[in-house]
């Protein structure tokens, strides 16, 4: 008998792990038949290999009280060499890890739950508690149910899991299997502990045919489309399409008297791997759709949209066929013969090319779906307490509208709500708080709702929304008040009584936030409230054929007012935490190129930007860029990217001419922080305090502060810092001259500015000689031999060019000493060959910074070191050159006599 996906529930996924592997509840079997004794409980290391269990405890629940009836430290144990771990009856195969009673995994309302902490936290008869989780399932059978506390506090915003007893004949379990892209959840199978879970995709009905498995030919082999059978679905036609015009490529009328499943080939000219397009299948003939016809506005039986390296296809095309859906994006590396894409995601909707992986061809067979390494956790940090709320400084932030469900499934229509947030995430009071409803159609609010009396909860929530919604809301609507749309929602604060009263037309003064939305094709019909309450920008689709059951328009990308690029359409979540869709890929090569703050000079042009560089046209979507002030915690930039790299690799953010993006209106940029390209939900990367090294794209700290340089540098604590002498009379900058040192304080020199053009870098041109011997600061400092044995490490070079730049003052980093060779000699560093400069200015300093009274020559070796301060062989100079500082690591030891100006000299050698 087929797997049964009747009571399919997605899992929290609120973080998303690929590349580094975790431990797991693959599958669970609570409930045999007629006795209990093949009871079990499998674990899985997405790593496939065997990983130690050390610090890991399994905790079973009661649902009838809520407490723990079995405790099982992990502690010595190991998965086995395939990543499966399995706790379960004496009388099961294969055998167990660890071995239970007959009738120990009780049948539901429970959880059970994987936690990494102390196990001295946990015992019998303990409270449930999330602390320290990291993975849990909570489960029921129809006969039980009960366990919504359990859900509440351990999957908050997903159900407990409902094991059909009657969907297989015999027994069955509970089996974890990805549905789409990172979204896990889990369906009724047949058992397969210490197995790979049978995550076969749910049978197609038989009067919708959906996509099984393409090829995308490589423009040198025919492609190929492979649907399943659908008897009662008519005539079908396979429409191919072109992802930059939008047009038919090729239509293809489909055989359905096959049974199973049928394909269809591709010429090799159409579908190639490096271009955008789609697949879509229609009811119909091939004539309904001849080469070369626009799009069609008929919603399609099924489609696959895919993106090219570099090649998007149009917002048009991706709206129609695949509305709230992203493309599949193929990688970078064309394969000879093509790319091979089958149907593994377990959701039973339609239209979505999340369900595909790159996969091996297996026409006419089943797909043939590689295990996921993938990971899902829970909301709670695994060092065993509640995770940090990522909430930004608010000062005078207001409240924000945080979540809308407008039209609910059903007639009924009653869960339906607004959520509302204060950014403080305190307990607030609402005094003198409206929400007006407004309707498109005469562009006035049809209900007024005072706020006043009302606070938030502890978290800074508050929900007002239909009666028999779950949880209560605070204040209760009739059924069916909030239109579907075309219509608004907006927040006001207003003290002295309804908003409406003071303004005419659509009220604007004292607005706090608003969300403009709309129904499919009636955006038009909201151009009016769009054009007084969100400027600029389109209603907002709460689209119901984005995800199974309800869906809500949830706020995931920014803490922004009236920004309506901040929603997503994502599962109702009301009074908790949103559930937001994971962000698109990082895009890759885009780095922090030049840095410039308005309070490093006081030249009339001095300007604060950031200039980002990157390969042409990509797409930033997904990064955020976030500022650090060394004066105050946390960030006081953080703004998401929204446009893409120009063709000549730049793109701008600040207050310069032709930015693509200006900060924020009341921001200041400082003069001593940090700029770091972030790659993570917003509210962490704003908050900046919770970044780990896949959230750091780039980095560069401008300060000393010690915080900043251990929590973000990458580089041991370096920095840099824009030297104001290095450029004579005019604006400075900081500018990256080392394209693959990402996160390293080496790639950097301060230079003027050159936004969306070459940066000013040391050059050749403007070298001078170097030959210099350092020493060891102190005589019980010894340096060891392989140190200085051979090639000198960049560490070594970072450390002379700081040591010069103590003296100078000028801008010398480690970039400005590759004409230089470096060597051991007599217990000393030899430095030799050219120091470059960005100018005649700056070389100009670098001479003169450099005359000091030379030592007597012997030859190439270093003498002993000397005692004595630098001294300048011109009286003049001895007050303004800066003398070496104690703290560098080196003193000068010898210096060989070539030129008068001493330490450095002029010209080829």
């Amino acid at each position: 008998m087929a797997a049964s996906w009747a009571g399919v529930a997605c899992l929290s996924l609120l973080a998303l792990v690929i590349g580094d592997p975790c431990l797991i509840i693959s599958e669970i079997n609570a409930d045999n038949p007629r006795l209990d004794t093949t009871e079990f409980v499998e674990l899985y290391h997405t790593g496939g290999q065997r990983a130690s269990l050390d610090g890991y405890t399994l905790v079973f629940y009661n649902g009838n009280g809520n407490v723990a009836y079995k405790v099982l430290d992990l502690k010595g144990h190991s998965t086995d060499d395939r990543g499966f771990f399995l706790v379960g009856s004496v009388d099961m195969l294969p055998k167990p890890a660890i071995l239970l009673p007959p009738n120990t995994v009780q049948n539901g309302p429970d959880a059970i739950v994987l936690y990494h902490t102390s196990a001295s936290r946990y015992g019998e008869k303990m409270d449930v508690t999330s602390l320290g989780m990291v993975d849990a399932v909570v489960y029921m059978t129809r006969r039980t149910g009960g366990a919504e506390f359990l859900a509440e506090t351990l999957t908050p915003g997903e159900p407990a899991f409902v094991e059909d007893e009657t969907a297989l004949e015999g027994d069955e379990s509970i089996e974890r299997c990805l549905l789409s892209e990172d979204r896990w959840g889990f369906h009724v199978s047949s058992p397969s502990p210490g197995q790979r879970n049978n995550c076969t995709p749910p049978a197609a009905p038989a009067t919708v045919p959906v996509i099984n498995e393409l090829k995308l030919g490589a423009g040198q082999v025919d492609g190929f489309v492979e649907l399943t059978e659908a008897p009662a679905a008519g005539p079908l036609v396979l429409v191919v399409l072109d992802g930059r015009t939008d047009r038919v490529s090729v239509s293809v009328d489909v055989n359905t008297s096959r049974n199973g499943l049928t394909s269809v080939s591709i010429d090799k000219n159409f579908m190639k791997g490096d271009e955008s397009g789609a697949v879509a299948v229609y009811g119909g003939r091939a004539s309904d759709f001849p080469a070369g016809s626009q799009l069609s506005q008929i919603q399609p039986l099924d489609a696959f949209v895919f993106a090219g390296a570099g090649n998007k296809p149009s917002a048009n095309l991706t709206e129609t066929l695949i509305p709230g859906r992203e493309p599949y994006q193929l990688s970078n590396s064309l394969r000879e013969g093509g790319y091979y894409l089958s149907r593994c995601g377990v959701a039973t909707w339609a239209r979505d090319p999340g369900v595909f992986w790159e996969a091996p061809q297996t026409p006419a067979k089943v797909n043939q779906c590689p295990w996921p390494k993938i990971c899902p956790h829970s909301n709670v940090t695994p060092g065993g307490t509640d995770s940090p709320s990522h909430l930004p400084p608010w000062g005078n932030s207001d409240f924000l509208i945080n979540e809308l469900n407008t039209d609910t499934p059903g007639a009924a229509e009653d869960g339906e709500y607004i959520e509302l947030w204060h950014p403080s995430g305190r307990r607030v009071s609402l005094q003198g708080v409206w929400i007006l409803l407004f309707s498109a159609h005469n562009n006035r609010p049809y209900r007024e709702i005072s706020l006043s009396g009302h606070f938030t909860t502890s978290k800074g929530y508050f929900l007002l929304g239909s009666d028999r919604l779950v949880p209560a809301p605070s204040l209760r609507l009739p059924p069916n008040t909030i239109q579907n749309g075309p219509d608004a929602v907006a927040l006001y604060r207003s003290p002295y009584g309804p908003p409406s009263a003071a303004q005419r037309g659509i009220p604007t003064v004292g607005l706090l936030d608003a969300v403009v939305y709309r129904q499919r094709g009636s955006d038009k019909e909201a151009q009016e409230l769009s054009k007084a309450l969100t400027p600029g920008q389109l209603p907002l689709l709460e689209d119901p054929e984005v995800l199974a059951g309800d869906e809500a328009l949830s706020r995931c990308r920014g803490l922004y007012p009236y920004d309506l690029s901040a929603f997503s359409v994502a599962p109702t979540t009301p009074l908790r935490e949103n559930s937001c869709p994971r962000p698109p890929p990082a895009p890759f090569g885009v780095v922090i190129s030049e840095v410039a703050s308005a309070h490093w000079t006081t030249h009339n042009q001095q300007r604060a930007f950031v200039e980002l560089h990157g390969p042409p046209m990509t797409d930033l979507r997904g990064l955020v860029l976030s500022v650090f002030d060394q004066e105050r915690s946390g960030t006081v930039i953080a703004l998401p990217l929204t446009g893409s790299v120009d063709q000549d690799g730049f793109y701008i953010v600040g207050n310069v001419t032709a930015a693509d993006q200006t900060f924020p209106e009341g921001s200041v940029f400082p003069a001593r922080g940090a700029v770091v390209l972030c790659y993570d939900l917003f509210s962490v990367c704003r908050a900046g305090s919770a970044l780990t090294n896949s959230s750091l794209r780039d980095v560069l700290v401008f300060s000393e502060n010690q915080q900043l340089l251990f929590s973000l540098s990458a580089a041991r604590g370096r920095h840099v810092l824009p030297a104001a002498r290095s450029v004579e009379d005019g604006p400075i900058s900081l500018s990256r001259c080392s394209c693959c040192e990402v996160r390293s304080p080496s790639s950097w020199t301060s230079s003027s500015p050159t936004p969306r053009g070459t940066n000013l870098c040391p050059s050749a041109a403007f070298s001078s000689h170097i030959d210099l011997c350092l020493g060891p600061l102190s005589s019980d400092w010894q340096e060891p031999l392989s140190d200085c044995s051979g090639p000198i490490q960049g560490r070594k070079v970072a450390e002379v060019a700081d040591y010069l730049e103590r003296r100078c003052h000028c801008g010398i980093s480690a970039l400005y000493l590759q004409g230089a060779n470096f060597s051991c000699v007599s217990g000393g560093l030899r430095v030799r060959g050219d120091i470059r400069a960005l100018s005649d200015h700056q070389k100009a300093l670098i001479i003169q910074t450099s005359r000091v009274d030379p030592s007597s020559s012997r030859g190439d070796a270093c003498s002993a070191p000397t005692t004595d301060r630098y001294t300048s062989t011109d009286r003049a100079h001895r007050s303004s050159a800066p003398a070496a500082r104690t703290g560098s690591r080196w003193r000068h030891i010898f210096l060989q006599e070539e030129a008068p100006s001493g330490l450095l000299h002029h010209g080829a050698e």
